[in-house]
C-alpha cells in the first residue's frame, strides 16, 4: 500500500515544575529554600531516512507525544530534561500546519531534520525567587505547557524526470526496459496504482531518477481518476517525458490527448505545464502509428518539443530518448524554487482580558491568569506580594484603574477574589 498524506497529532513535552522546598539539616533549623528548577519538555523532531519510501507508519498511529521535563527536587536539584522524540518520515515529505496549510519544512535530503513542536520551559524553583526582602519565598514556578499542533505530512517523490500520459500509454514498459524497477504491467487502464521511482543508469546516459506517474484523465486536477493524489508528484520532477500512444489503438487521437494531458498540468498548477517536456510517441511496432508520428513532429514543432520514435515494448529507441534527456537535465539550473508559502509561527504570549461582570466585579481571564494562579500561593503573605507585583508589572493594576476601579471593588481571577485596595 502506498500513503503518501497523512494528517498526524504531535505534543511536546510539558516543563517540568519548579519545586518548593527548604533546608532542613542538623543545627540548620530555619533553612533557606532550595527548591530546584524543573526540566525541559522533550521536542518533537521529524527526521529524514533514506530507507523509507511511504508514510505508511502514520496511517495507523495519528497521536505523536515528547516527554515532559521532570519537577524540580530539594537540594536545588534540577529535573531532568524529557527526551525529544525523533520520527522519521521519507525524503521528499512536506511537512504543514494543518490549520494554515501553509509549509512548515520541506525534507529532501538524507538527515535533514526541523522541530515541529518545542518542548515547554521547565519551571523555576522557590529558590531563584528568594530576594534580601523576601528569604523564604512559598511558591515556585511551573512549567510552560509544549507546543501541540495537528500537521500534514505529503511526500512528493523526489525523481529528476516524470513520465506523464494518458492510462496504459505504456509509461510503466519504459521504466521497466530503462531502469531496474520492476513495475506491475497489464494491457488494462490504472495499472499503476502507485508512482514507481527508478534510476537510469544506461551505457553513455549519465543517470538520473525516473518516476512513472499513474495514468492522468480528464479531470484530474478536480480529483477524477487518480487525479491529485498522484499529480501532486510531478511538482517535483525537472522534466516531463510525454508519452503518448501514437498508434491510436485505442481511438485517441495523439495531438487531442497532448493538449489534454498539459491542461490537466495547468489546471492543477500553472508551472507544471511549463517544465521542459519531451515527446515519446510510443507503441511505434504497430501499423499506422508512422503517420501519427508525423503530425505530432509538425505539430510539437509549434511549441518547439521534441519528438522521439520509441517502442517501449521492443527497445526501440529508448536509449536515444534517455540520453537526450541526459543532456537537457544537464543544461538546466538547479532547481531551488519554493513550493509554497512557509509556515511562520507567532509568537507565543501570555494574554489577558478585563471585562465587567453583571455583578460589578471585574473579570480578569486568559493564559496569563492560569498561569499566574499556578505560581502563587494565595495563603502566604509572601507569595501575595509577588502576586500584587507581578499584576503592577504586567500593566493590569494601572488598566483597572483606568476603568474606574474604586477601592472594596471585587477582582475576579477565575476561582480566587479579592478587594481592591489602592
Amino acid at each position: 500500500m502506498f500513503v503518501d498524506v497523512a494528517k498526524i497529532y504531535v505534543k511536546a513535552g510539558d516543563g517540568g515544575h519548579g519545586a518548593i522546598s527548604f533546608r532542613r539539616e542538623k543545627y540548620v533549623p530555619f533553612g533557606g529554600p532550595d527548591g530546584g528548577d524543573g526540566g525541559k519538555g522533550g521536542d518533537v523532531i521529524f527526521v529524514v531516512d533514506k530507507g523509507l519510501r511511504t508514510l505508511l507508519d502514520f496511517r495507523y498511529k495519528k497521536k505523536y507525544v515528547a516527554m515532559s521535563g521532570e519537577n524540580g527536587g530539594s537540594n536545588n536539584k534540577f529535573g531532568k530534561d524529557g527526551e525529544d522524540l525523533i520520527i522519521k518520515v521519507p525524503p521528499g515529505t512536506v511537512i504543514k500546519d494543518a490549520e494554515t496549510n501553509k509549509i512548515i519544512a520541506d525534507l529532501k535530503d538524507e538527515n535533514d531534520s526541523v522541530v515541529v513542536a518545542k518542548g515547554g520551559r521547565g519551571g523555576r524553583g522557590n529558590s531563584k525567587f528568594a530576594t534580601p526582602t523576601r528569604q523564604a519565598p512559598k511558591f515556585a514556578e511551573p512549567g510552560m505547557p509544549g507546543e501541540e499542533r495537528w500537521i500534514i505530512l505529503e511526500l512528493k517523490l523526489l525523481a529528476d524526470v516524470g513520465l506523464v500520459g494518458f492510462p496504459n500509454v505504456g509509461k510503466s514498459t519504459i521504466l521497466s526496459m530503462v531502469t531496474g524497477a520492476k513495475p506491475k504491467i497489464a494491457n488494462y487502464h490504472f495499472t499503476t496504482l502507485t508512482p514507481n521511482l527508478g534510476v537510469v543508469d544506461l551505457p553513455g546516459v549519465k543517470s538520473f531518477v525516473l518516476a512513472d506517474i499513474p495514468g492522468i484523465i480528464e479531470g484530474a486536477h478536480e480529483g477524477a481518476g487518480l487525479g491529485i493524489d498522484f499529480l501532486r508528484h510531478i511538482e517535483r520532477t525537472r522534466v516531463l517525458i510525454h508519452v503518448i500512444d501514437a498508434s491510436g489503438i485505442e481511438g485517441r487521437d495523439p495531438i487531442q490527448d497532448f493538449y489534454q494531458i498539459n491542461e490537466e498540468l495547468k489546471l492543477y498548477n500553472e508551472k507544471l505545464a511549463k517544465k521542459p517536456q519531451i515527446v515519446a510517441a510510443n507503441k511505434m511496432d504497430i501499423p499506422g502509428a508512422e503517420e501519427n508520428y508525423k503530425r505530432l513532429v509538425e505539430e510539437m514543432s509549434k511549441h518547439n518539443i521534441k519528438v522521439f520514435k520509441i517502442s517501449a515494448a521492443t527497445n526501440q529507441g529508448l536509449k536515444e530518448l534517455m540520453q537526450y534527456v541526459a543532456q537537457v537535465l544537464e543544461a538546466l539550473p538547479p532547481d531551488e524554487e519554493p513550493i509554497g508559502e512557509f509556515y511562520i509561527p507567532e509568537e507565543k504570549k501570555f494574554t489577558y482580558t478585563i471585562k465587567r461582570a453583571d455583578d460589578g466585579a471585574f473579570e480578569i481571564t486568559g493564559s496569563f491568569v492560569d498561569r499566574l494562579l499556578l505560581s502563587v500561593n494565595i495563603y502566604d503573605s509572601e507569595s501575595l506580594k509577588y502576586f500584587h507585583k507581578v499584576l503592577e508589572r504586567k500593566g493590569i493594576i494601572e488598566e483597572l484603574k483606568q476603568m474606574g476601579i474604586k477601592d472594596g471593588d471585587i477582582v475576579r481571577m477565575n476561582d480566587f477574589e479579592f478587594e481592591f485596595i489602592e
